[in-house]
């Protein structure tokens, strides 16, 4: 079954403030090693970006922009999105089934917000998504650290079963597109 890579929201306004996210110049790297297997393989990759008007992440603006350490390729794709969800109000559903997707693997920013809620609508439109467990990463919260964030997603998002579709957490180096 045919695989695409989704990444979420790694942007210069999410990804270079100070402080930075836990963990993010791994999580770029791990990134671009899961994007090049994905290439290597003409397995789609899909970036997919936040924009809000007015706001730090307003479209076409320099901090809006991915960063340039993101390996990006002239065959990717770019989806545009206003909520945590990467489905609603997108072309992204349209795109993975002309692309004949069945499966994705999902990583980014951030692990509570914008990357659990696709997980979630992958799983509930039927997809089997791989959470890519060490590339995906958030902020420290007054209630809980980053990395502790991102392990209860690793945990729990696996245990959600109801949708019919599976969902695993996997390190960068054991996905398997």
């Amino acid at each position: 079954m045919k695989h695409a890579v989704l990444v979420i929201d790694i942007q210069n306004a999410l990804v270079n403030p100070v402080p930075k996210p836990f963990e993010i110049d791994a999580v770029m790297q791990r990134i671009n090693q899961v994007t090049k297997l994905a290439r290597s393989i003409n397995t789609p990759v899909i970036f997919i970006q936040h924009e809000c008007p007015n706001s730090i992440v307003e479209h076409g603006t320099e901090v809006w922009q991915l960063p340039s350490d993101l390996e990006v390729d002239a065959t990717d794709h770019i989806v545009r999105k206003t909520t945590p969800d990467s489905f609603l109000r997108t072309n992204l559903e349209e795109l993975l089934r002309s692309l004949g997707v069945k499966n994705v693997t999902i990583c980014g920013y951030a692990s509570e917000f914008c990357v659990d809620t696709t997980v979630r609508r992958a799983a509930a439109l039927g997809y089997n998504v791989q959470i890519v467990s060490d590339a995906h990463t958030t902020h420290d919260k007054e209630h809980a650290s980053a990395c502790d964030i991102r392990k209860h997603h690793n945990a729990t998002l696996p245990s959600v079963t109801s949708f019919g579709s599976k969902i695993t957490s996997i390190p960068a180096d054991n996905i398997e597109l």
